[in-house]
């Protein structure tokens, strides 16, 4: 079942009443409400917000990933669930005892999907992917040699241009990235915790300040999903802060359609099943983590490559 992206950016306070988000909003007095059970993502995108307790319970009992910005209007926090799967203590130790030749091999897979779905999109604005498809076979177990950096450099170049550095506080469009990637991270976190894993305990990033390392190793592979809205806007015309539509592009991303061969699915259903998978992985009862691919289209929307 599609679940809804909620987005809250007028003060507003929040309740709930027979299982209804029920919105008042503060300035108008208007009332509206939402049934929590169809809701996959709130975010809160005003100061003037408050909820009840009741409220941030019965949310967080139906893992709806609930964001909150700050007053740039940025994501800054969010909130999930201490408990979201039947079998969390058997998860979590199988988490932990997942070894390093196994936790290596799970980055190779998601380093050589990342570069496939980058050198897609590259493919698609008219730019030549194929250095990326070349680099993604030479991925070693772990990345050892770093292929991944040596392809970013020529995938930022080659879609924002020579002087685009990516960097978190750097010039845009990189606000526009921050912003997208909050929204896949929250949306990545989410289901690893419905699978029954600890965002926490990455395969591969592992700062120590980081409370979502596995949502970071995870949502790799479907960051392209967000450049490729991020160029879309700039060629519409967006530059500098970040405006209600360029929010509105960014949440929808969630509702982009990806591919497993011939099959469809929604990103956000598609990051439950990675996360799935990602478990089972852990499980020992598959050996490998396969992600989603981005297809390639034409202007007129025919597919060159899938």
């Amino acid at each position: 079942m599609l679940k809804r992206t909620l987005v809250i950016s007028s003060p507003h306070h929040l309740s709930v009443r027979n299982k209804q988000l029920m919105l008042d909003n503060k300035d108008t007095g208007e009332q509206n409400q939402a049934p929590i059970e169809d809701l996959g993502c709130l975010l809160l995108d005003q100061q003037g917000i408050t909820l009840t307790q009741a409220a941030i319970s019965e949310l967080t009992l139906h893992n709806v990933s609930v964001i909150f910005c700050d007053e740039k209007h940025l994501p800054v926090s969010m909130l999930l669930p201490l408990e979201g799967h039947y079998l969390p203590n058997q998860r979590l130790r199988q988490q932990l005892d997942a070894g390093e030749p196994l936790r290596k091999q799970l980055w190779q897979q998601t380093v050589k999907a990342k570069l496939r779905n980058q050198a897609a999109l590259l493919d698609s604005i008219g730019k030549s992917g194929e250095p990326l498809r070349r680099w993604a076979t030479r991925v070693r177990s772990g990345d050892t040699t770093n292929v991944e950096g040596l392809a970013a450099r020529y995938y930022w170049r080659n879609l924002f241009g020579e002087a685009f550095k990516r960097d978190r506080y750097g010039e845009p469009p990189n606000q526009l990235l921050n912003y997208g990637y909050a929204i896949l991270r929250a949306a990545a976190a989410r289901s690893l915790v419905a699978s029954g894993l600890l965002p926490t305990l990455g395969i591969h990033h592992h700062n120590k300040y980081n409370a979502f390392c596995l949502a970071d190793d995870i949502m790799e592979p479907f960051r392209p999903f967000v450049d490729r809205v991020v160029w879309e806007r700039i060629r519409q015309g967006a530059a500098g802060d970040i405006t209600r539509e360029d929010k509105t592009a960014l949440l929808e991303v969630l509702n982009t359609d990806v591919w497993w061969g011939k099959e469809r699915s929604l990103l956000a259903t598609a990051l439950g099943t990675v996360s799935a998978h990602l478990a089972a992985c852990f499980e020992g009862t598959r050996q490998s983590l396969k992600y989603p691919e981005m297809k390639v289209m034409k202007e007129n929307g025919q597919v060159l490559r899938r």
